[in-house]
């Protein structure tokens, strides 16, 4: 009877023995199926990490590259800014000058104009003078004997003849223009008369050129 136990036992440790390594083996072999799919799936995310960091850092690369172009563009924009802010500084200033110069134009203009219409004025003037001094020369020569001509440089000669007596057609005369004040100036007097200078005075003032021919004419005949 021990007997049958005893190998009823060893029977039972020999089965539970079996049963162990079979269960040792296959939770080895579980083991190493664990591992391998442990070291495909840490394989396959160590690859998914590395081409994820590449890309990132592509991505990263990318961006640094994109502000640096955003910076150099702020920068062109910036100078471009800055030339437009001189060029509209150059065109404001251009154009005060511009608009100082047309005023003094217009006030050359306006000057001009004044000069003109006083020249025009006083050519009017000078040739109401001369007109009624042509008037009066018929009546001149006729009475006085006074001939009058004119000469170069705008200027009247008058020729007095009939006061000798001796020689009635002896010439006495003198020169008349109006200057740039335009006042009665006298000149080349022959022969010449001392007070020439006071009759060209008087007819300044008076303005009576009849008076002042006949002064001129008493005083030629006083000299003969």
């Amino acid at each position: 009877m021990v007997e049958d136990e005893l190998a009823l036992l060893d029977k039972s440790i020999n089965e539970f023995w079996n049963k162990f390594k079979s269960s040792v083996s296959d939770t080895s072999c579980q083991m190493m199926a664990l591992r391998d799919t442990y070291k495909d799936i840490n394989k396959a995310f160590t690859e998914k990490l590395s081409v994820k960091l590449k890309e990132e850092e592509r991505m990263v690369q990318m961006f640094l590259e994109y502000k640096n172009e955003i910076s150099r563009q702020n920068k062109l924009i910036q100078e471009k800014k800055d030339k437009l802010l001189k060029l509209t500084i150059e065109v404001k200033d251009k154009k005060q000058e511009l608009e100082v110069l047309a005023a003094n134009i217009q006030d050359l203009k306006e000057e001009y104009a004044k000069k003109k219409e006083t020249i025009s004025t006083a050519k009017k003037a000078s040739e109401e003078r001369l007109k009624r001094l042509q008037e009066s020369v018929d009546l001149y020569k006729e009475r006085l004997g006074l001939e009058i001509r004119k000469i170069y440089g705008d200027k009247l000669q008058f020729i007095f003849t009939n006061i000798d007596p001796k020689n009635p057609e002896s010439p006495f005369m003198f020169c008349l223009h109006l200057n740039e004040a335009r006042d009665y100036e006298v000149s080349d007097s022959a022969p010449q008369l001392e007070c020439l200078a006071e009759f060209q005075e008087n007819v300044r003032k008076t303005k009576n050129f009849s008076a002042f021919l006949a002064n001129v004419r008493k005083a030629y005949s006083t000299m003969v």
